[in-house]
């Protein structure tokens, strides 16, 4: 079975709340469920749970798979 195949029956790891799930987005090597993904965009950026998604996105652009 090739890794992409896995992937979807087994699901990744979410960089937002870090749980497994099935369906989602991929920002260039980074998973977001999809639940976190519509939490992102409902949300208003005087929220607290804003500066969370912040912080939680900021591994993105510190993540090693970039170089």
């Amino acid at each position: 079975m090739s890794s992409l195949a896995a992937k979807k029956q087994t699901g990744e790891k979410c960089v937002i709340c870090e749980q497994t799930k099935l369906q989602g987005i991929h920002l260039f090597t980074t998973f977001i469920c999809i639940d976190c993904e519509k939490d992102i965009l409902n949300t208003e950026t005087s929220s607290p749970k804003y500066k969370y998604f912040l912080k939680q996105l900021k591994k993105i652009s510190t993540s090693e798979n970039l170089h």
